[in-house]
């Protein structure tokens, strides 16, 4: 048995189902566990000293294309819409390989680990060059997030009317394949997994009708869960009323595509009657405010969403399209874009860190992770509250409303993944300093 403390917290922000809030508190962990919150509490094991800090529970990322961080802020790319934005980094994505996926997946996600995430889902669709979802699981691995990657795919190209270049699509027979075998090799369905894996194709523009339903039959065969982008922007709607004859809600709900084993990414341009089909069957939405802010998508109809019953999370979106990977900047972008479009009283800060905290275990089926009380797993990110961003602060709102934006810990299953500020399960020097290389290798190639 083993045994940590976390002494004396300033605040602790639960998110348990009353949003119950601690002063002065004391948080004990068990085996990966938590195992009791309160005052006095005492240990065998270790302890780490919290006053000055407010505690929440780990950051939940619901999207994210971690493979983009090698290709941030490329010209040609940085003031283009969706479709022009995609035509501009195919080529470039298209060279590729097992490196490049493994690194840029391990900086993507000490990005992530330094904004208080604990738990992120990964969208990899394009497999060049030998490269495998296998890559991006043993690069999560060695960083220690839980992770949910999602094995995508493009089966459409240009030749067929698709958008993505022929050299990026696969056969649909040899897609479905690989997915049986990850699922089978790395998926855990139990309570406190670090690897759940998901079936993904990367849009109702890249793959076919037939893979779109063969993926929902399969995923539902192995009882994982299913993930695409959906209604992301004007463009993606219109592609979906010219091809298909229908908008994109009732496209998906045609072959499959709804229900609580469903999260789409972006549903930024959903109509009313595709809100309440969300709601109705439980669908979740994986909401991007920051990539859909850079690409000119729009801003998403969130508190509508909340309001209708839709479960929502929050995903930082690939670092290609949003140029950053911080989730609690994420949630505070998330509620000042509702407060433009309805209010300042749309949503507050506190509704905006639920969105990150429990509303991304919801929508990544999750019932383990995402709140501080006895019997969850022991996902916390330690919040230094004692410098400049947080002067004058009265509340811990000011955690979205103001600052810090990296954590000083975080804890995954009770271990330390950020200890001081600095990621202490890998060498974040060395991965800056082969990420850099293969980026520029890859930019004298472009």
């Amino acid at each position: 048995m083993t045994e940590l403390l976390l002494r004396g917290a300033q605040c602790v922000v639960t998110m348990d189902d009353a949003g119950s809030e601690h002063a002065t508190c004391d948080i004990l962990i068990r085996d990966g566990v938590i195992a009791g919150i309160g005052r006095g509490l005492t240990t065998r094991g270790d302890v780490v000293d919290v006053a000055g800090c407010v505690v929440t529970p780990g950051l939940i990322n619901t999207h994210h294309h971690l493979y983009q961080s090698l290709t941030r802020a490329v010209p040609g790319g940085q003031d283009a819409l969706l479709f022009g934005w995609l035509q501009t980094l195919y080529p470039i994505w298209a060279r590729f390989g097992p490196e490049d996926m493994f690194v840029s997946t391990q900086t993507g996600l000490i990005e992530l680990a330094l904004s208080g995430c604990t738990t992120t889902a990964d969208h990899l669709y394009l497999f060049p060059n030998g490269a495998r979802l296998d890559d991006t699981i043993a690069a999560a691995a060695e960083v220690g997030l839980r992770f949910h990657p999602t094995r995508g795919a493009m089966s459409i190209g240009v030749s067929d009317g698709g958008l993505p270049p022929d050299v990026l699509v696969e056969r649909e027979a040899a897609i479905l394949e690989d997915c049986i075998r990850v699922i089978d090799a790395f998926h855990d369905p139990r309570p406190g997994a670090m690897v759940r894996v998901g079936v993904a194709p990367c849009s109702p523009f890249s793959v076919s009708r037939d893979l779109m339903r063969d993926a929902a039959l399969l995923a539902r065969d192995k009882r994982v869960m299913l993930h695409t982008h959906l209604a992301e922007n004007d463009e993606d709607v219109a592609y979906s009323l010219a091809k298909f004859g229908c908008r994109p809600g009732e496209y998906a709900q045609d072959l499959g595509w709804t229900g609580p084993d469903v999260w789409h990414a972006h549903c930024v341009k959903l109509d009313t009657a595709e809100i309440d089909l969300f709601a109705r069957s439980g669908t979740g939405v994986a909401h991007c405010p920051c990539s859909n802010c850079r690409l000119g998508s729009g801003i998403a109809p969130v508190r509508a969403m909340l309001d209708a019953g839709v479960n929502v999370g929050l995903g930082v979106d690939g670092s290609a399209s949003n140029d950053a990977a911080n989730l609690i900047g994420e949630a505070r972008q998330a509620m000042l874009l509702q407060r433009v479009t309805r209010g300042a009283d749309a949503m507050s800060a506190r509704a905006a860190l639920r969105l990150a905290t429990r509303g991304g275990a919801r929508v990544l089926g999750r019932d383990d992770v995402g709140q501080i009380v006895p019997g969850m797993r022991a996902d916390l990110a330690v919040w230094d509250v004692s410098g400049i961003e947080a002067a004058g602060s009265w509340d811990a709102a000011a955690l979205v409303l103001a600052g810090p934006t990296r954590v000083r810990d975080l804890f995954v299953e009770g271990r330390a993944v950020v200890r001081d500020g600095q990621v202490v399960t890998v060498d974040t020097g060395a991965v800056i300093a082969r990420q850099n290389m293969l980026a520029a290798r890859l930019a004298e190639r472009a």
